[in-house]
C-alpha cells in the first residue's frame, strides 16, 4: 500500500506500487539499448479500476526518460470503424510527414498500408487483409526504429476494431528484434469472437504475466479518502466510502469529488448519505443528474455520444441543433458536472477534438440513455454531417448501419459505396457489416440480388460457407444478368471449392453453361467447368473428357482468355496424360501474348483465378520449360508482394518457387522456399491445398536431399499421411508418399501405397512418368522379390516417357532400366540415361545418372563429376554416395 498521500492526479494509483515498478523497469530496459528486444504489458481489470491511470503514469515515466510516446484508445461505439485505433496510434509520425516522405519512408508499403492508415487513396482492387496487416506491422517497425525509444499505449482494448486487434496480435509476435515497449489496458470480458482470440494472443505473445488489477483495500479507501477530504475524515466515514464503491478507484475518486462539491462533513453522521451520492455518479442517476442540467446540456451530451469521438463544440452543435453560443454554454456546465472534460494535450494523437467524456462508463450511460428512435435519427444526421464534409461514405458507415430500416434507396447506395471503400483498404468485415446493414433497408427488387452478390464477395475470403448462401439467394432472383451472373456462378463455384465441395463446384458451373447459347459466356464456364475437373482428384472423369477438351480447344486461337484459359487446360490435361510434350508446349504457347501473360490473366487478376496460371507454369515444369516456369512462378511471388497478399496466396508462390528450384535440382533453396510457405501457410489454416502443396515438396525435396529422417519428421508434424486433399498436387502426393515409406524402410506400407498411386493415376488416365512416378519406384522395391513384375512396369515407364518425350523422362526411365540390369546392359542403359538427362535442366537427375554411371562403368572421373554436381545442388545423400565409392577406390579407372 502507498504510505505517503499521492501527488495531485495520481488518486486512482493507490495500492499500484508493483504495477509502476515493472512498468519502470520496462521503460529502463527499453532506454538502455537500441538492439534490446521488445517488451508487452497486459494491464486487465474492470471498469474503473485504473487502467488509463496506469498508462497515464506509464507517459509520465516515459517522457521522464526521453522516450516517444504514442497512445490511442477503444470506444464501445467506435468497434465498426476498421483500422480506428491504429490510425489513432500512429497520427503523431504521419502528421509529421508530408505525404512525400510517408511515400519514401514507408517504400513498397505505403500503396498497401497507406490507404488503412487514412494517408493514400485505396485502389480499385480489393485489398487482401492479411497483406494489409504485413503492411502496417512493417510500417510501424520502420516508425519505430526512426523514434526509438518507443512507448505504444493501448486503451480500452477490448473495444478497438478488429482490424486493429488483427494487426496488434501480429505485431506483438515480432517484438523480439524491435526496441519497442507496447502497454495494452482492457477489460476481462466485454468481447468474443474473432476479436477476442486477437486479445488472446496478445496476451499469449508477452514475456510478461497479465497483470490482473483488483479493487482498493479498506485501508487504502481510507488514505484516499483522507488525502482528498482531509485527515478529519472518520473511520466509520471511510468506511462507508470502501463499502459503497467497493474499493473502486474511479467510483471512488467520483464520490469524493461529490462529497466535495456538497459541503458533506466527512463524519459517521454523514455517512448514510454516501449511497445516494454515489447513484448520482452512474446508471440511472448520472442520466438523471444529466437532466438536471436541462434539455440543451442532454442534447449536447447525447451528440456527443453519438460522435464517440472526435468531439468538437462545432460538430456537436450542428447534431443537437444548438445556436453556437447555447453549445458553448452548455460545454461548460457538462464540464463543470464532470461529465465532459478537455482531453489531454499528450495523448489525444492531434486529435482535433474539444471534449471527451470523463470516463468510458459515462459515454456508454449517455449513449445508453437517448431515446431508440431519437439515436437512430442523430446517427443519420451525424452521417449526413460526416458526408457533407467530403470524408466518404466509409466514415459516415458507423451512423448509417444504425439508422431505422426505412425503404432509402440513396441510404442503400451509400452502404454499398462504403462497402466497396472498406474492401479497397482490407477490411471484408465492415463490408459486410455495411451490405447486411442495406439488405435491411431493404434494396429494390432490381438491385437486391446485385447487393446479395456484393455481399457474397466481401465475404469469400473470410467465409465461405456464408459466401454460398448468399450467392445462391442472388443468382435465384431476377437482377443478375449477363457477365454479372456468369461471375456470380463462377465467385460461386469458387467458394464451393474453398469449401471443400469440389463435385457441387462442378455441376455449378456446368448447369449454368448448359442454359447459354455457344458464346463467349457460355466457353468461360465451360472452360472453369474443365478446370475444376482437371484439379479435382477424387472425381471419376468422364471417358470422353479429353476427348471433349481437345475438341473445344482445337477451334482456339488465342482470341480472348476464354480461348486462352481452354488452350492451358487442354495443354494440362495432355501434360498429366503424358501425351507428346512438344505439342502440349506448342498449345500453352498460343494462351500467351509475345510469350508474356494476356491482359486479364495475371497473377492477381481475379476473374479466372491462381489455379489456371498454377496449371501452365506447371505444364511447363514437367516438359523440360523450367526457364519459363520459372519465370512464372517469380512473377507470382513478386505480384502477391507487391500487392501486399500475404496470405494464401503468397504461401502458394513460396511453394511453386520451391518447386521449381526442385526441379531445376537447387534443393537448398527450394527447402529454403518451402519453408517459407508452410510457415504461411500456418496462419491460412491446415488441411488445405496449399498446405499439402508445400509439405508435399518440402518432404520430396528432403528425400532428394537425403535428409530422410527430417522427410518424416516434417511427414508426422504437418500431417503428410492419408486421406489425400480433394484437388491436384504437383507432385502426386501418393508417390511422394510412398517413396517417404521406402526410405524409412517401411517396405510393404511403401508399395502398398505406391500401387494404390498407380491405381488412382491410371483410373484418372494420369500417365506422366515424371508427376506421378510411382510405378518407378515401384519396380525397385519389387525388383528383388517379383523381378518380372518390376520389368513389366518399368516397360510401361519407358513406353510412357517415350510418348511423352522429354529429355527427363527418358532419362529416368532408362535409370529404371539400367537399375533393373546386371553386367554391360546395365553401363550401355545408364550411359543412354546420362546422355539424356545431361541434356535435361533437372540437375538433381543429372547427377544422380552421373554417379550411376560412374559406380557401374567403374569410372573415377564420372564419380567425381557425380559429386560435383551433387554438392552443387545440395544433395548430400548422392554426394556421401559418390564420395564412398571414391574413397573405396577398387576397380575405378
Amino acid at each position: 500500500m502507498t504510505e505517503v498521500r499521492p501527488k495531485a492526479g495520481a488518486s486512482a494509483l493507490w495500492e499500484r506500487d508493483a504495477e509502476i515498478a515493472a512498468i519502470a523497469q520496462a521503460v529502463d530496459t527499453l532506454c538502455a539499448d537500441r538492439t534490446s528486444s521488445g517488451s508487452l504489458l497486459v494491464l486487465r481489470g474492470e471498469a474503473g479500476l485504473g487502467k488509463t491511470a496506469l498508462l497515464a503514469e506509464t507517459r509520465r515515466i516515459a517522457e521522464q526518460r526521453g522516450c516517444t510516446v504514442w497512445s490511442a484508445r477503444g470506444g464501445e461505439t467506435l468497434r465498426s470503424v476498421p483500422f480506428n485505433v491504429v490510425r489513432q496510434l500512429l497520427q503523431p509520425a504521419l502528421i509529421s510527414m508530408l505525404r512525400e516522405e510517408a511515400r519514401e519512408y514507408l517504400g513498397d508499403w505505403y500503396d498497401i498500408a497507406g490507404p488503412a492508415l487514412g494517408i493514400a487513396e485505396p485502389g480499385e482492387r480489393h485489398a487482401d487483409p492479411q497483406g494489409v496487416c504485413e503492411g502496417l506491422v512493417a510500417a510501424v517497425r520502420r516508425l519505430a526504429r526512426r523514434d526509438w525509444p518507443l512507448v505504444l499505449l493501448i486503451d480500452d482494448a477490448h473495444w478497438a476494431d478488429q482490424e486493429t486487434l488483427y494487426w496488434l496480435a501480429a505485431f506483438a509476435e515480432r517484438l523480439d528484434d524491435l526496441p519497442v515497449l507496447v502497454v495494452v489496458a482492457r477489460r476481462p470480458g466485454d468481447i468474443s469472437g474473432v476479436s477476442a482470440r486477437h486479445l488472446d494472443a496478445v496476451a499469449a505473445a508477452s514475456d510478461h504475466p497479465v497483470t490482473t488489477l483488483s479493487a482498493l483495500t479498506p485501508g487504502a479507501t481510507a488514505g484516499l479518502t483522507r488525502a482528498t477530504l482531509g485527515e478529519h475524515a472518520d473511520a466509520a466515514f471511510c468506511r462507508e466510502v470502501w463499502a459503497v464503491t467497493g474499493g473502486n478507484p474511479y467510483e471512488t475518486v467520483e464520490l469524493l469529488a461529490k462529497v466535495q462539491d456538497s459541503a458533506l462533513e466527512p463524519v459517521e453522521a454523514h455517512a448514510g448519505e454516501l449511497r445516494v451520492l454515489n447513484q448520482s455518479a452512474r446508471g440511472g442517476g448520472l442520466v438523471a443528474r444529466l437532466e438536471q442540467l436541462g434539455i440543451d446540456a442532454t442534447r449536447f451530451a447525447w451528440a456527443a455520444a453519438i460522435l464517440g469521438t472526435g468531439v468538437t463544440v462545432d460538430l456537436v452543435a450542428r447534431l443537437a441543433t444548438l445556436e453556437h453560443d447555447a453549445a458553448v454554454r452548455c460545454a461548460e456546465l457538462l464540464r463543470s458536472a464532470r461529465i465532459l472534460t478537455a482531453p489531454d494535450p499528450a495523448s489525444n494523437g492531434g486529435s482535433p477534438a474539444d471534449l471527451e467524456f470523463v470516463h468510458p462508463l459515462i459515454a456508454t450511460a449517455v449513449y445508453n440513455s437517448i431515446p431508440d428512435a431519437l439515436r437512430r435519427a442523430m446517427h443519420g444526421i451525424a452521417a449526413r454531417i460526416v458526408t457533407d464534409s467530403g470524408r466518404g461514405a466509409a466514415a459516415a458507415a458507423r451512423h448509417l448501419i444504425e439508422v431505422h430500416p426505412d425503404d432509402d434507396q440513396e441510404l442503400v447506395e451509400q452502404l454499398r459505396e462504403a462497402a466497396r471503400e472498406h474492401l479497397a483498404v482490407g477490411a471484408p468485415d465492415a463490408a459486410r457489416r455495411c451490405l447486411e446493414r442495406a439488405l435491411e433497408e431493404p434494396p429494390r427488387p432490381e438491385v437486391h440480388a446485385q447487393v446479395l452478390y456484393e455481399l457474397g464477395c466481401a465475404t469469400f475470403l473470410t467465409a465461405p460457407a456464408r459466401t454460398i448462401g448468399h450467392l445462391r439467394a442472388a443468382l435465384g432472383m431476377p437482377g443478375l444478368d449477363g457477365d454479372l451472373r456468369v461471375d456470380a456462378v463462377i465467385r460461386l463455384s469458387q467458394a464451393l471449392l474453398h469449401n471443400d465441395q469440389m463435385e457441387e463446384a462442378v455441376r455449378t458451373v456446368e448447369a449454368e453453361a448448359a442454359r447459354l447459347r455457344p458464346g463467349p459466356a457460355r466457353m468461360r464456364l465451360q472452360a472453369v467447368q474443365f478446370m475444376w475437373e482437371g484439379i479435382h482428384a477424387g472425381a471419376t472423369l468422364a471417358p470422353d473428357r479429353s476427348e471433349r477438351l481437345a475438341e473445344l480447344a482445337a477451334t482456339c486461337t488465342g482470341r480472348d482468355n476464354s480461348e486462352r484459359a481452354l488452350l492451358i487446360l487442354r495443354g494440362f490435361d495432355a501434360m498429366m496424360r503424358g501425351e507428346n510434350a512438344e505439342q502440349i508446349v506448342e498449345l500453352c504457347d498460343r494462351a500467351l501474348v509475345d510469350g508474356r501473360l494476356a491482359p486479364g490473366l495475371g497473377w492477381t487478376d481475379s476473374e479466372w483465378g491462381v489455379e489456371l496460371l498454377l496449371m501452365l507454369a506447371g505444364v511447363y515444369a514437367y516438359t523440360d520449360c523450367l526457364d519459363r516456369a520459372e519465370t512464372l512462378y517469380n512473377e507470382a511471388l513478386h505480384a502477391y508482394e507487391s500487392a501486399g497478399w500475404s496470405g494464401g496466396h503468397l504461401a502458394l508462390a513460396h511453394a511453386y518457387v520451391g518447386l521449381g528450384h526442385r526441379r531445376r535440382g537447387r534443393l537448398e533453396a527450394a527447402e529454403a522456399s518451402l519453408r517459407e510457405s508452410l510457415r504461411l501457410a500456418e496462419k491460412v489454416g491446415r488441411g488445405l491445398p496449399l498446405y499439402w502443396t508445400a509439405t508435399c515438396n518440402l518432404v520430396d525435396t528432403l528425400l532428394a536431399r537425403g535428409h530422410v529422417d527430417e522427410a518424416w519428421a516434417i511427414a508426422g508434424q504437418y500431417g503428410f499421411a492419408p486421406p489425400y486433399p480433394s484437388t491436384i498436387v504437383l507432385p502426386d502426393p501418393r508417390s511422394v508418399r510412398g517413396r517417404l515409406l521406402l526410405a524409412v524402410g517401411r517396405t510393404e506400407d511403401g508399395i502398398n501405397e505406391l500401387e494404390a498411386a498407380e491405381k488412382a493415376a491410371a483410373t484418372r488416365g494420369h500417365h506422366n512418368p515424371v508427376h506421378v512416378f510411382c510405378a518407378a519406384d515401384l519396380a525397385r522395391a519389387l525388383a528383388a522379390e517379383d523381378p518380372e513384375r518390376a520389368a513389366r512396369l518399368a516397360v510401361d515407364v519407358r513406353r510412357r516417357a517415350e510418348r511423352f518425350g522429354t529429355d527427363t523422362a527418358l532419362g529416368e526411365a532408362l535409370r529404371l532400366a539400367a537399375a533393373l540390369e546386371t553386367g554391360q546392359r546395365a553401363v550401355r542403359l545408364a550411359g543412354q540415361a546420362l546422355a539424356h538427362l545431361e541434356s535435361s535442366p533437372c540437375q538433381y537427375e543429372h547427377a544422380a545418372a552421373r554417379i550411376e554411371y560412374g559406380i557401374l562403368a567403374r569410372s573415377a572421373s564420372d564419380l567425381e563429376q557425380g559429386l560435383a554436381v551433387a554438392r552443387s545442388c545440395g544433395a548430400d545423400g548422392l554426394a556421401e554416395r559418390a564420395r564412398t565409392e571414391l574413397e573405396a577406390g577398387a576397380g575405378l579407372r
